[in-house]
Formats: structure tokens, sequence, C-alpha cells
């Protein structure tokens, strides 16, 4: 049985380790918070572009002939850009956006085609390394508050890849957020660019905006924009599936921390009342032994 000082320094560590999750939740709820302020706010610029570029696809002269579009002949490489954190402590948040990848890049090894790595954060660029991947391209410290500016770089980099054909398809693979238990694997196709939208027959109807200068020229600007977009968008989701993924994780390790120092407690106070016990039956036999 453990000695009353071991269980006393037991109980220390278990509330010195506690004070520490606990302060991790709640800096990761705050920055939670403003995580989901910044998603909110771009979802109804991103839905405003999608529609645009919706009705551009429809006036705009060959639609289909515009680099981030075509088709490449065959695929022969593919490029994975994969979204993790710059810290661990997160649960399984980047240990399911890596086995993601590492599927994918499995699956596309097993068809004859090379992978390209693209990584965002410490973790995943560390842990992919180690497993003898060798990211080609790398950013870190994004995850706490990404900047479009980064996405801009980031994008621009996968459309010199693709346009160049040194790529034949480009994958994001991010956690999409849905809330602070719940986080989701999306391995979304960047490139080439292909909704269903863009497919549509062109029509007779009068656009639903005015263009200016034309809406070819405008389509054409607009195709790195849109990649920015969905690469801003992956950053976001997966800044803001982080904090929530931490959140989530130090919470479970402070209700166990607080369960353990319950335990302890309770084996504390019966060692004491055990010695205490002793004592007195010593004294008592003592006692007895001088009369």
């Amino acid at each position: 049985m453990a000695s009353l000082r071991d269980i006393r320094r037991r109980i220390a560590s278990v509330q010195d380790t506690y004070k520490i999750t606990r302060a991790m939740e709640m800096v990761a709820a705050a920055k939670l918070r403003r995580a989901q302020q910044r998603i909110e706010s771009l979802r109804p610029y991103a839905v405003a572009m999608t529609d645009m570029m919706q009705d551009l696809a429809r006036y705009a002269e060959n639609p289909k002939g515009y680099a981030l579009l075509r088709h490449h002949e065959s695929v022969r490489t593919i490029t994975l850009v994969v979204f993790t954190g710059d810290r661990g402590l997160a649960g399984a948040f980047n240990a399911n956006v890596i086995r993601r990848a590492v599927e994918l890049h499995k699956g596309a090894a097993s068809g004859g085609q090379d992978t390209r790595w693209v990584v965002v954060g410490k973790k995943g660029v560390g842990t992919l390394g180690f497993r003898g991947y060798a990211p080609e391209k790398t950013w870190v410290g994004l995850s706490d508050y990404p900047d479009y500016t980064h996405a801009e770089d980031i994008a621009r980099y996968v459309i010199d890849l693709y346009s160049s054909e040194q790529t034949d398809e480009v994958h994001l693979i991010y956690n999409r957020f849905r809330s602070p238990l719940e986080q989701t694997v999306k391995d979304v196709s960047l490139l080439p660019i292909e909704p269903p939208e863009y497919h549509r027959e062109r029509t007779e109807l009068p656009a639903t905006y005015i263009y200016e200068p034309d809406a070819t020229t405008i389509f054409e600007g607009l195709l790195p924009r849109y990649v920015e977009i969905a690469v801003f968008r992956a950053l976001l989701e997966s800044s803001a599936s982080e904090q929530g993924a931490r959140m989530t994780a130090m919470r479970n390790a402070s209700d166990s921390a607080e369960e353990l120092q319950d335990h302890l407690t309770l084996q504390l106070n019966r060692a004491r009342q055990a010695a205490i016990t002793q004592e007195i039956l010593e004294v008592v036999s003592g006692a007895n032994a001088l009369e």
C-alpha cells in the first residue's frame, strides 16, 4: 500500500495537471469562438462568389477552355494539401487527417500514380517526415489565426503546379468543423475545378449580373480567387476544428483529473484512518503490557 507521503504527492501532481488542462480548455474555447465568427463571416462571401461564377460559366466564352477547368489526359501525379495543427493535445484531430492522407497516397500508389505532399502545420510536417514522406512545400504557424494572405500563397503554389502540368489533381484534406465534439475529415478535389453547375448548357436567358468589362475576362480572373477561397475556408475550418478538439480533449482530461483526485483523496483518508487505528492499537497494547 502506498504511503501517506506518496499519496499526497500524487494528489498535488494531479491538482497541478488539472490547473493546466483547465487553463488550456478556456484558452481553446476563446480561440474557438473567434474562429467560428470568422467562418460565419466568410460563408456569405463564398456563396455570393459561387453564384456569380455559376452565372459567368453560362455566359463566358468557352468556360471549359481555362487551365484550371481543363482535365489532363491522364492522372499520373496527385498533390495532397494536408491541413494539420502546430501543436498536439487535441485528441485525434491531427491523426485523423494524416491517416486519411496516407490512405489516399496508398490508393494512388496502387494505381501507379505519384504523390506530391504539401503540408500545413508542424504536426503534419513532423509526423509525415517520421513516416518517410517528404513534403515538398510546408507552411507552419498558421493554425491559431490563419490569414487570407496564407491562402493566397498556398493557392498560388498549387495553381502553378497544375497549370504547368506538374500535377494532374489537387486534393485538400482537412477537418471540417461541425461542433466542438464533432469534426469530420474532408477530402475536397480542388483542381481541376468542376462544380456541376459549370457543365450546364448555355442559355439565352439574360445574365443575373451586368459585367464590365466582359464575362470571359471576369470569369478568368475569378477562377484563381475561387481556389483561394476554397483554401482559406479549409484553413478556417481546420483552425476551428483544432480548437474544438483541443477544448474537448482538455475538458475530458480535467474531468479525469477530478475523478482521480477524488479517488486519491478517498485513498488518503483510508490510509490515514488505518494509520490512526494502528497507532491506537499500539498504545492499547503498550498499556496492557504495563499492567
